[in-house]
């Protein structure tokens, strides 16, 4: 049975932080026999007007945070919106609902705030872009920031640095889930440089 991806938009969300990852759990296991590993899709808070990214793309969820589905890995991306929705209520109750049940719990870049507001990080290692380093400490206080790091796994949440790191996070998530060679094989498709790796 596929593994259900959900990713979390907003306004003002980093175009790649989303992308990125989308297209590694989408494109996994193209090659294999018998049913997909992952099945994607996205969410937010209103489905209508669509979801304004920081580059200009305009994007329509699949679902809303009134009438989601379940995930097995959630994605909560980044950009200069996360900064706005760490301090929304609804966003922060969706995220603590579905980590209860998810599998992994995966940030990408300063996507790291949400999780960071809603507790999920408290007594764990993680980290975020470069430049919200700080920030994450104030908004985590209970959390050991580290710099420096692609990404960060804690066996159930998993946060990354900036950007690209998000492509590194998912293909480290597939590395774990379906093996190294599969993870690799999706990093050759992408003509992205990656070796199998630990979280480093």
């Amino acid at each position: 049975m596929a593994r259900h991806v959900l990713i979390t938009l907003f306004d003002d969300v980093d175009t790649l932080d989303f992308a990125g990852p989308l297209e590694v759990f989408a494109i996994t296991g193209q090659r294999m026999t018998g049913p997909v590993p992952f099945t994607v899709s996205m969410v937010a808070e209103r489905d209508s007007p669509p979801i304004n990214t920081r580059s200009g793309l305009m994007v329509l969820p699949y679902y809303t945070y009134a009438d989601p589905i379940q995930a097995d890995i959630l994605v909560i991306p980044g950009g200069l919106g996360a900064r706005h929705e760490s301090k929304n209520p609804a966003i922060l109750h969706f995220i603590k609902q579905q980590a209860e049940y998810a599998e992994i719990i995966m940030s990408v870049c300063s996507g790291a705030l949400l999780l960071g507001a809603c507790g999920l990080l408290d007594g764990l290692d993680s980290t975020t872009h470069h430049a919200a380093l700080e920030e994450l400490a104030r908004i985590a206080p209970k959390t050991n920031v580290i710099k420096g790091r692609r990404f960060v796994d804690n066996g159930k949440v998993i946060t990354s640095a900036g950007i690209t790191a998000g492509l590194d996070a998912s293909l480290y998530v597939v590395q774990r889930l379906l093996g190294p060679d599969i993870a690799q094989e999706t990093a050759n498709h992408l003509e992205y440089s990656w070796q199998p790796a630990g979280p480093s």
